[in-house]
């Protein structure tokens, strides 16, 4: 039956009739998939004990006595919680060229990210994994096109804004962005439809390659557009400048599907309906260096579903415990709805109880399905409060529905020493659409905060804080401040928050505006 499918798929795509072709397949897809969704705990067993034998020969798996590993309990007693630096006595070996360190052989792809404290970080990504960061995002779509019936993006063009595809090599290693690495392994069935150009996909710098991809695509039958969301804004920002446009569904009327991943699109939808000119589909997306986690298979603000068939191993670690010595350390089978959990992977790239540095809260145990709440290191607690992402995007949500304002981007840090009064949280902001009344857009912000953060609401109740300050920013301030950082464009993208000041000195700095309210 697979066989026939398989067939009847490739012999319609030959022909032309993608949007049928994939109907079929998104039907077989979430017939196949019910496997696995509806047995996560064998599922994820199974991946650990393929894990362990995989790895049982190579370094790692031999100074953690793999071999004799059969139960999470035993793995959890063998393989200590790591970071990325933990990791680095391992990846260091395999990146000058030793083989079976932390995985049979050795990587085919070192996926390059940006470190806070470690500089450039290395990712490894095996023959083994790298099929799975592609099928996960054509299951994405596979899902949608199940869901909804609307194939027709299929037939038409797909802009995916992504990082440079050129490669080097680190001791015969093809190493660079994922993103870049991701475009060597587009199907060749999609080639035809995609764009920017080969060549223009290579610009390295930023600002000059989205005026080179609105040249090629501004006259094209756009219907899929993919990218984080604060880099897509810009291209269409570009774009309705120079064709002189009034939005973007004027310019691609057939424009029907956005894609997206790596921030939260909440805070962008309504700029983002303003430029397009009026509501399109999305779908969620989260891809990491270390494997492609999840991606959304139900409507949105449902969640994404975990995706148990990455051979990825999974533990969560209750967000509140997460400075312990020895915090919990869960199976899948073993989570809680609407808590926060640092998330762990264990992969067959060789990453082994690893720390991403996300965390997560479900929504659902069966199947389970999951929002991505912030960064471990993206919170702020200057004085006991552990603010975290997901407080600040829903607080600023909050305050553009009562205002009517529109909010580009932004940022939350403590402001500890103030030069009078009291300590605050101080929001750096930059608009769009201004409010009306900024102060009433900053008690907005203030009392949202307060509502989901009952430390916060007792800092200021007890005279510890005063009420936050909003700095309004100048337009561009966020994108001078990422050229600034060298990290305009690609996968990169500012922090909501920060529990220091680096980042609010740079924006405050650029902006020179000392009238904050």
């Amino acid at each position: 039956m697979l066989l026939v499918s398989i067939c009847s798929f490739a012999f319609l795509w030959s022909v032309g009739l993608k949007a049928v072709a994939s109907k079929i397949m998104a039907q077989w897809l979430v017939r196949s998939s019910k496997k696995w969704i509806e047995n996560p705990e064998e599922s994820q067993q199974s991946t650990l004990q393929y894990l362990l034998r995989s790895a049982q020969n190579t370094s790692f798996g031999k100074d953690h006595n793999f071999t004799a590993i059969e139960t999470h309990e035993q793995y959890k007693k063998a393989v200590p919680i790591r970071d990325y630096e933990a990791h680095r006595h391992y990846i260091d070996r395999t990146l000058n060229g030793e083989k079976d360190v932390l995985w049979p052989g050795i990587p085919l792809y070192w996926s390059k990210t940006s470190g806070t404290t470690s500089g450039a970080k290395y990712i490894p990504i095996s023959k083994e994994s790298i099929g799975h960061h592609i099928k996960a995002a054509r299951n994405a779509l596979l899902f949608y096109i199940h869901r909804t019936g609307n194939a027709s993006f299929l037939d038409g063009k797909m802009i995916f804004l992504q990082g440079s595809p050129i490669l080097e090599k680190k001791n015969g290693v093809n190493t660079g962005r994922l993103s870049g690495i991701v475009a060597h392994h587009v199907p060749a069935y999609l080639q035809k439809n995609r764009m920017p150009s080969w060549d223009t996909n290579c610009i390295e710098d930023w600002e000059s390659k989205v005026d080179e991809v609105v040249r090629e695509t501004r006259n094209e039958d756009m219907r899929l557009i993919s990218g984080i969301p604060s880099w897509v804004q810009m291209y269409f920002e570009r774009l309705l400048t120079e064709t002189n446009s009034s939005n973007i569904r004027e310019l691609f009327p057939n424009f029907s599907l956005f894609v997206y991943g790596g921030l939260n699109y909440e805070p962008y939808r309504p700029i983002f309906e303003k430029l397009i000119g009026t509501k399109v589909d999305t779908v969620e997306t989260y891809p990491a260096s270390e494997g492609f986690i999840a991606y959304q298979d139900l409507g949105e603000a449902e969640g994404l579903l975990l995706n148990l068939e990455a051979n990825i191993f999974y533990e969560f670690i209750p967000l509140d415990e997460i400075h312990q010595d020895s915090p919990s350390r869960l199976a899948l089978w073993e989570v809680e709805t609407g808590r926060n959990y640092a998330i762990l992977l264990s992969t067959n790239a060789g990453l082994w109880s690893y720390m991403i540095g996300d965390t997560v809260r479900f929504l659902s145990t069966r199947p389970y399905r999951i929002v991505v709440t912030g960064r471990t290191k993206h919170f702020i607690s200057a004085f006991g409060e552990h603010v975290i992402a997901e407080e600040v995007e829903k607080a600023i949500k909050y305050a553009m529905d009562k205002s009517k304002a529109v909010v580009s981007e932004f940022h939350l840090a403590p402001q500890v020493s103030p030069k009078e009064g009291l300590p605050y949280h101080e929001w750096f902001v930059e608009f769009t659409d201004q409010p009306e009344d900024h102060n009433r857009f900053a008690q907005d912000l203030d009392e949202s905060l307060q509502e989901q953060n009952p430390y916060y609401r007792d800092l200021i109740a007890g005279n510890i804080l005063r009420r936050a300050v909003l700095r309004p920013c100048k337009q561009g301030t966020f994108v001078a401040y990422m050229k600034s950082a060298g990290r305009l464009g690609g996968q990169n993208k500012i922090p909501r928050l920060a529990d220091n000041r680096k980042i609010a000195d740079e924006l405050e700095s650029i902006n020179r505006n000392d009238n904050p309210v």
